[in-house]
């Protein structure tokens, strides 16, 4: 009898692993197949918007509704182009997805018990936005590390920085360059101007917390750095063109 149940149970352990399997082999299946899907077509939701929404629906929030237009890279400015580079990534056109000198440096200042300083590329917060979730955890690093590595081999800079101008979050429920643009400005994100795209720029650290609408002095000054950083670096739209 004991053999019978031990032949049972290792019956019932090989056919839940061969489950999980079918189930892994489906889910790397399904994101492969939306990481070439999007590589071509607007990205029309995202995890990030997900997740905001999951929150305002469980805070009680029904009236919560996000803002998003979708606009090819040639209807946005090349000035927030040039200003998210500046802000975020500076060395966007040339790594493959990872600045590591960036990451030594905030491993560095991390140790020294401060607060916390992130090293994300646009390539990686890119990932994050669109196929994962904020928050710290060593799980959603470890997975955005890898759709890092699909969306720069998948996808190339171009489209790279297409999408995180129009999946990052500018305000609470403002995703996209466009809505941010008619939100903030009342205009097209075609037409933002330098200061104005410095602005938008300025605010990505922590969207929550420094409001386009009410910016603070520390949120003017940084505005004015990003300017500066602007006018240094190479025009990124004509480097990917």
């Amino acid at each position: 009898m004991l053999n019978v149940y031990a032949h049972l149970l290792k019956f019932s352990v090989h056919r839940l692993f061969q489950a999980l399997l079918s189930v892994l082999r489906y889910c790397i299946l399904g994101v492969l197949t939306l990481v070439l899907l999007f590589a071509h077509l607007p990205v029309p939701y995202t995890g990030v918007m997900l997740e905001r929404q999951l929150s305002a629906w469980f805070a009680g929030k029904d009236q919560y509704q996000p803002q998003h237009q979708w606009r090819p890279l040639a209807q946005i400015s090349p000035n927030l182009l040039q200003a998210v580079v500046a802000a975020e990534d500076q060395k966007f056109l040339q790594h493959s997805g990872f600045d590591l000198q960036a990451i030594e440096k905030a491993l560095v200042y991390n140790s020294k018990g401060r607060k916390i300083r992130g090293a994300s590329t646009i390539s990686q917060q890119t990932a994050k936005n669109v196929f994962l979730w904020t928050g710290r955890s060593w799980v959603r690093k470890g997975l955005e590390s890898g759709f890092t590595l699909l969306l720069e081999g998948a996808w190339g800079k171009g489209r790279i920085l297409e999408v995180y101008l129009n999946s990052v979050e500018f305000g609470p429920g403002v995703f996209g360059a466009e809505a941010a643009a008619q939100r903030y400005f009342g205009i097209s994100a075609a037409k933002l101007s330098r200061q104005q795209a410095a602005l938008l720029a300025a605010v990505l650290p922590n969207p929550h917390r420094f409001l386009v609408q009410a910016p603070s002095p520390y949120l003017r000054k940084r505005q004015q750095w990003i300017q500066k950083q602007m006018q240094q670096l190479a025009p990124v739209h004509r480097q990917l063109q």
